[in-house]
C-alpha cells in the first residue's frame, strides 16, 4: 500500500504504507488512513516528529526485500528512518508556513 500527504503548500509526497504509518505515529496520530492535521496541530506535530527522528538515528526505515539471486553482501545499506521522513517534515514545514492543513489517504493505482 502507498499513502499519499498533500497540502495546499506543498507538492504531494507518496510513501510506502509501513513508513508512513509509522511516522505517523511518531507524530502522535493514530496511523489510520486516510487521516488529516489541522493547520494549528502541525507545529507540535513536527516537533514530534523531528524529536522521534533525532532518537531513532539512521535506524533502518523498514525491512527492504531481496531481490532474487542477489548477492546479500552487495547490497546498497538500507534506507534510514531520518532519510524517509525528510520529504514529509518538509512538506509538514511548508504548510505551517502557509496556515493549511495537511490530510493523507491511500495512493490511487495509476494503472487503474
Amino acid at each position: 500500500m502507498l499513502i499519499t500527504f498533500s497540502t495546499k503548500s506543498s507538492a504531494d509526497i507518496t510513501m510506502f504504507g509501513d513508513v508512513a504509518t509509522r511516522l505517523l505515529k511518531l507524530m502522535g496520530q493514530s496511523g489510520v488512513t486516510p487521516g488529516a492535521l489541522l493547520a494549528a496541530d502541525l507545529p507540535a506535530a513536527i516537533d514530534k516528529l523531528k524529536e522521534a527522528i533525532a532518537t531513532a538515528g539512521d535506524e533502518p526505515a523498514g525491512n527492504e526485500p531481496a531481490r532474487p539471486g542477489e548477492d546479500p553482501e552487495k547490497r546498497p545499506p538500507p534506507v534510514s528512518l531520518r532519510q524517509r521522513a525528510f520529504p514529509l517534515i518538509r512538506l509538514l514545514e511548508a504548510a505551517a508556513r502557509a496556515n493549511a492543513d495537511v490530510v493523507w489517504s491511500r495512493a490511487r493505482n495509476p494503472l487503474l
